[in-house]
Order: structure tokens, then sequence, then C-alpha cells
């Protein structure tokens, strides 16, 4: 979580400088190279062949379109505010499990869907004054996420974490190619250059750490440690950017973590409750 702070604190200032979707495709490349590097694929292929190639390509555009809108919600929207739509996900996953994977919920968790969903306006305040357009990106980037979750859930069956990790790398890269490098500009300053290869370093490990962690333990003891992200995300707001949440954040991020949680504990605890 701490990793994935910094890619979103990297590319948020770096969007001041580069389109998002050259930071995108930079992001892919040099998690691309490190998956590379650390999986080591040449040595034996069979753990990267995929029984279900257009899923992966599926998945691959799912994380496309997250990272793309997310950088671009990043040019104008705080790092909590986008951090607090995007734990949106985990009841938009629950409330679309059943239709999509047979994994129906119960009327409890449906309330804390609804509850979430009150979170998620309140963040965003809709008719005000207060609306960020932005906004919609950041909705956007958490709807491509929750496809790409779903995705990666039904392809767990087949395929290896290991080849999901490269795939999800590599097909980005070349799909954002040739839409992001006819506008490319080049980085002003070493340091600009240095935050997009921050931006790979950050994705590639962050993702790498993740499957290990699943490797070590359940996935319900793992959900939680999510929600620290806000900490992280709101701790570098105010140090990279001096930003600060404000009160609807800070409310609406309570209701939505809150029926996260809920829908977690009620899934541990009472199954389809």
């Amino acid at each position: 979580m701490v990793l994935f702070t910094l890619l979103d604190s990297a590319a948020k200032y770096t969007t001041a400088f580069l389109p998002a979707l050259e930071i995108a495709w930079a992001r892919f490349v040099i998690h691309a190279l490190l998956a590379f590097l650390i999986l080591r694929p040449w040595l034996d292929w069979s753990p990267y062949r995929t029984r279900r190639p257009v899923a992966q390509i599926i998945r691959a555009l799912m994380l496309v379109g997250s990272t793309a809108f997310n950088f671009l919600a990043l040019r104008t929207l705080r790092l909590d505010q986008t951090t607090v739509i995007m734990f949106s996900s985990a009841f938009v996953t629950a409330a679309l499990a059943g239709p999509i994977l047979g994994e129906w919920v119960g009327p409890r968790r449906w309330a804390a869907i609804v509850v979430g969903f009150i979170g998620v306006l309140v963040v965003m305040r809709p008719g005000t004054s207060a609306f960020e357009p932005a906004m919609l990106f950041s909705v956007a980037a958490m709807l491509c996420y929750v496809g790409y979750l779903l995705l990666t859930r039904h392809l767990t069956s087949t395929d290896s974490s290991r080849g999901m990790l490269l795939i999800s790398a590599v097909v980005p890269a070349l799909i954002l190619a040739p839409v992001s490098l006819p506008t490319a500009v080049m980085p002003p300053t070493l340091f600009i250059a240095g935050l997009l290869v921050v931006t790979g370093i950050c994705g590639g490990l962050g993702h790498w750490l993740l499957i290990q962690a699943h490797r070590l333990a359940p996935t319900s003891v793992l959900a939680p440690f999510i929600y620290t992200q806000l900490l992280w995300m709101t701790t570098a707001g105010y140090v990279f950017f001096s930003e600060l949440p404000d009160r609807f954040t800070i409310v609406g991020g309570v209701l939505i973590v809150g029926s996260a949680l809920y829908i977690l504990y009620r899934q541990r605890v009472h199954g389809d409750n």
C-alpha cells in the first residue's frame, strides 16, 4: 500500500509536465521490465501460457483504463479523494459478483452496499458547486478496477499468478504505445524522468508483494490492510502537496470504508447472509 501511494504521488506530480497516457505507458513498460527481471520467464515459459487469452486481454484493458483514468483524475483531485472513491470498488464488486460470478450477497450486505454508495455521494456532492468533474475520471477508474478484479478472480482457476503479473504489464504497455507515443513529451528534467521510473518500480514491486502476501495469508486476513492506504495517501498529500482532506471526504470515507469492512466481515464470518 505504501508503494502504491508513492506510485500515485509520483504520477500526480508528473501530470503537470507530461500527458497522463504517457505516464501510464511508462509505468507499464518499467513494470514489465521489472517483472521480467524478477520472474525470469525465459527459464520456464509454461507458467505464462494462458488458456483464456481473450479474458486476459480484456483484464489488461481494464487495468489500462483504471490506471489512465486515475492519472487523469490526479491532475486536479487530491490523493485522498481518488483513494476514497477507489475504495468503493469493494462494494461495487460485491454487487456485481452475483450476476457475473454467481456469488450472491444477502440483505445485510446489500444494506452495506447502499451505505457505501451514500458515502460516494457525500464525497462527490453532485449537483453542488463543490462537485469536481475530474471525479468522473476517478469513478471510471474504479469501475475499470472492478472489472479487473472480477476477471482476476475468474482467471485464477486456470492461469498462474506469475503469468497474470507479467501479462498485466506487457499487454497494457503494448496497448498504450500507439495512443501515447505520438503525443509523448520529453521529460523536462531528470527529476521528472526519475519519477516516471518510480511509477513503474512502485507499481511492479507493489503487485509482486501482493502476490507474495496472498501466498502467505488468506485474502480475508489481508483485505483490511488495503484501507491503510487512506492513511498513507493522506500523509503523502500533506507532505508532497500540502493537501488535507475536507470534512466531506472524511465523512464519506468513513461510510465507504465502514461498509466495505462490514461486507468483508459478513463474507468471512456469516457466508452469504
